[in-house]
Order: C-alpha cells, then sequence, then structure tokens
C-alpha cells in the first residue's frame, strides 16, 4: 500500500482537496474495477467519458479522485485536479508499483509491421541463452515460463506496472514489449524507462485513429524522442522515414539490407522454410521465410548484440534454432498442398508476403489467396489490399475478416473498389467456405495463403467473437479431402 502523496509524486497538479495522508490500495481509470481504498482517474476517451463515472467511483469506494474537467466536489474524498489524466495515469501507476521499469532492462519495439515476431522472438532468444525475460505482445504476455493473456498490443497504464512489477518480482532481467501507437498517443507508456527502442518500419495504418499519415508517424516518433540519452535507437534505415525517427535520439544505431549500416545482411538463398543469410559477413541458416522476415531478424540480431557485448556466437547458434511466430508464416502441408497462414492485414504486410510466394513458387505452382479486411477499421485500405493481392496471386478470394459492427458485404463491395473489369476473382463472405472453396481449386504443390487473422482464434461479428481458427479450418479441410 502507499500512501496518496507518495502516488502524487511527479504529477502536476493544478488544485487539491482533501488529505495527503490517505492509503491507496489501488489505481484505476475503469470504473468497474474500483474497490475500497481506490484511486480513480477520469479520463476522457474517444469512446467514455469517465468523469461520468466518478459517482460510480465514489460509490464502489473510491477515496481519491483525479480529474481535468470542472465537477461538483464531495467531502471525504480527495480530489486532485490535473492538466492531463493520460500522463497522471500513467505516473501514479508507475509509482503506486514503485517504478518497476527502471528496475528492468526494457526494449520497446514501434512500427507498422514486424514488432510480433521481433518482440517474441527476442524473448524466445533471451529465454534459450538462460536469461529470466518477460514479453509483453499483441498475442501473449510471458513472465519467464508464464503466459498472461493479451487484450491489447500495449496494455493500459495500471496493467503494464503491474506486470512489470510481477516481472521485477521473479527476477526479469529484460523485458521485449510491442509498443503500438496508439498506447503512444493515449499516453500508456508514459514514463516507462526504456533502455532501447526498434524501429521496423512504417506503411498505412490506422489512419482511421490517427486521421493522416504525418499523425500516425509522429506518435511512433514519439518513443524515441522520448529515451534517455544512454538508451539505444535501433532503426531500419531501408524505411524512408528511417532517419526522421531518430532525429532527436542521441545513441543511434541502424540496420538495412540495401545500404551502409550498422548492421548489415544479405540474402544469400531462399527456400520454402528457411533462408541463408549473412549478418554482418557472417551466414547463419534462419527457420524463417522473406525478405521481411531477414529485416526482422536482423533487427533482433542487432538489439542482442547492443545488449549482449561478446556473446556474438551464442547469439547466432541460437537465432538458428528459432522458428517463426504464432500466425506468422504457419506452414501447414496437406493433399500435397502448401497453405500458409499469416497475419498479414495491411498492403505493405500483405504485399511483403505475396513478393516472396511468388518469388518463391515455380511456374507450374499456383499462388491462391484468401483475403478480407476488418470491419470499423481504416477502410481506405481496403481497395489497395484487394488490388495487391489480385496482382500477385493466380486465384483470388476475397471473404470475411473480423465485420465488427460493419456489413461483411459492405466491406467486400468496399475491397473490389480496387480491382478493374479484367480482374478474375471469387466473393464468398463466409470464411469457412471460401477456405473450403481454396483447398477444392488447389492442385498438388499449389500454394495457399490466408492473410489477416493469423494468431487470432476467434471471428468478431456484432460485438461477439465466435470461435475461429484459420489454422484449426484449413487442417480440417485437408482432413476431409483425405477421407473421400
Amino acid at each position: 500500500m502507499n500512501q496518496l502523496k507518495q502516488i502524487l509524486t511527479n504529477i502536476k497538479i493544478l488544485d487539491f482537496q482533501g488529505e495527503t495522508s490517505i492509503e491507496i490500495k489501488g489505481v484505476t481509470a475503469d470504473s468497474r474495477k474500483v474497490e475500497n481504498g481506490f484511486l480513480f482517474v477520469a479520463i476522457n476517451g474517444s469512446l467514455t467519458n469517465g468523469h461520468n463515472f466518478i459517482e460510480k467511483a465514489i460509490k464502489k469506494g473510491a477515496v481519491a479522485i483525479i480529474y481535468t474537467e470542472e465537477i461538483e466536489i464531495s467531502e471525504n474524498i480527495s480530489f486532485i485536479k490535473v492538466d492531463e489524466t493520460q500522463k497522471s495515469l500513467a505516473i501514479a501507476a508507475a509509482n503506486f508499483y514503485d517504478n518497476p521499469s527502471e528496475k528492468l532492462k526494457i526494449i520497446g519495439v514501434t512500427g507498422t509491421n514486424g514488432k510480433t515476431t521481433i518482440a517474441t522472438t527476442l524473448y524466445n532468444l533471451f529465454s534459450g541463452l538462460g536469461y529470466k525475460t518477460g514479453l509483453i505482445s499483441t498475442i501473449s504476455n510471458y513472465i519467464i515460463n508464464e503466459e498472461i493473456k493479451a487484450t491489447h498490443t500495449t496494455p493500459d497504464s495500471t496493467e503494464l506496472q503491474k506486470l512489470f512489477s510481477e516481472m521485477v518480482e521473479k527476477e526479469c532481467e529484460y523485458c521485449f514489449m510491442e509498443v503500438s501507437s496508439h498506447a503512444l498517443d493515449q499516453k500508456r507508456v508514459f514514463g516507462v524507462d526504456f533502455d532501447g527502442a526498434i524501429f521496423t518500419n512504417i506503411t498505412h495504418d490506422h489512419l482511421d485513429y490517427h486521421v493522416d499519415f504525418k499523425n500516425y508517424l509522429d506518435v511512433k516518433k514519439s518513443l524515441f524522442d522520448n529515451l534517455k540519452p544512454e538508451a539505444f535507437a535501433l532503426t531500419n534505415i531501408d524505411d524512408k522515414n528511417g532517419k526522421v525517427i531518430i532525429q532527436n535520439s542521441k545513441n543511434n544505431y541502424t540496420y538495412s539490407l540495401k545500404t551502409l549500416a550498422d548492421f548489415k545482411a544479405k540474402i544469400i538463398e531462399k527456400h520454402f522454410d528457411s533462408t541463408l543469410v549473412s549478418f554482418n559477413n557472417q551466414e547463419i541458416w534462419l527457420q524463417f521465410v522473406g525478405a521481411y522476415n531477414v529485416y526482422n531478424l536482423l533487427a533482433i540480431y542487432a538489439t542482442a548484440t547492443l545488449l549482449l557485448e561478446n556473446k556474438n556466437e551464442e547469439i547466432l547458434s541460437q537465432l538458428s534454432l528459432l522458428k517463426p511466430v504464432n500466425g506468422r508464416f504457419d506452414v501447414i502441408k496437406g493433399n500435397g498442398i502448401f497453405t500458409i497462414v499469416d497475419y498479414a492485414h495491411t498492403p505493405d504486410a500483405l504485399e511483403n508476403i505475396l513478393k516472396e510466394l511468388k518469388d518463391i513458387k515455380n511456374e507450374n505452382q499456383n499462388l491462391i489467396t484468401v483475403i478480407g479486411a476488418g470491419g470499423d477499421r481504416d477502410k481506405t485500405k481496403r481497395p489497395k489490399m484487394a488490388a495487391i493481392a489480385d496482382f500477385y496471386s493466380d486465384m483470388l478470394i476475397l471473404t470475411s475478416d473480423n465485420p465488427r459492427t460493419e456489413n461483411p458485404e459492405t466491406i467486400l463491395e468496399e475491397m473490389e473498389k480496387g480491382l478493374d473489369e479484367n480482374s478474375e476473382y471469387l466473393k464468398i463472405s463466409d470464411r469457412r467456405q471460401a477456405i473450403k472453396t481454396a483447398v477444392k481449386f488447389a492442385k498438388p504443390k499449389d500454394i495457399i495463403l490466408i492473410a489477416g487473422k493469423g494468431h487470432e482464434t476467434y471471428q468478431e461479428i456484432n460485438g461477439i467473437r465466435h470461435h475461429f481458427d484459420d489454422k484449426e479450418e484449413i487442417t480440417k479441410q485437408f482432413t476431409i479431402n483425405n477421407a473421400q
């Protein structure tokens, strides 16, 4: 437990009423989670305004309230007015858990694509090298070997600080975490003591939230702008915004496949299940496919090299043993057909994987792509993704992804706008039927790409998550065909 005055350390207070010596038993911005003795932070978010729930929080036992808007002050409750509640929540949560990020070596990974692969593979690499390591990612959070299911790419401030605290308690030395643009914009990672940050790339995504590309870029850049001087900034110099990202950071390093950089990779051989590369002139076989994954593994190699001096041989040896992350280029073989299940859900990610498949396959193999687009998300990328899939594929099937609250047929119609009158494709809104159709048309040695959902085991329709796993569905179709 902490006294309120300790929780408020480093928070800029505009007005205060009440006692500072009261004990605080928890911090939250969710009135549903308030318990006796809690500090409630009223955040005016994009969907709800926490100021409307102050009365509810007090009834549930809140003893202190942080706020920004004009409200009615109650007796026997401490009220703290601030200029920005999101930052105040982040600071209060860190103070409540005794600033655990200062006791860990935390590396943040941001960018449009590659965050999950880099963070998760770094966790696997350091775990394999014998270090007690934590992971915060889109798929799962880990504290050493304990899995904690993830609900967001980056948790909210209180959950994040709680995870850090548990990592410290279990003597973790490192934590690798994805840092989403939403988390940066909403100040979820404000005040986190990062020891390094990695920039992968930035392409068209989340413009439904950020409005335009400049805002999206500026939000990503803020992670690097706020690094402490001794923290390293590692950037993909082949991305046209790679230099922009690090222009205000101090301890900068670059990685590249195309130009001079501190960490340089070259692709020597490509295969369907592996790639021979050189990292800074040292050859290594990777169990990953595609140039985009070589970028990811190069960033991982660079990060490990910066953190673990004089352990180059051990790093390379361990890298060669690692496998792709769940839902990222998962290869499933059946009936002589190669199926790849991948999370690619942006134009750039989709084009990257299709380019690689087009390059690897021979002229007698057909490439069948099953692709949709998420509902209630950036609509401008829908026709672009359809056009990319059409360009690279021998057969295209447009289908439903997570329609959420939108009509699936409307989403498919918007995707169709990216296709011309000569495009040949099927439109099957039932994703299960679309996968079944792809298998029906595929011949032995053909390649099927099922893109967009990857690791997800659900399909979200009108607020309800129905169980649906692309890998389960394709395996089921192979089993049915074998039995026939």
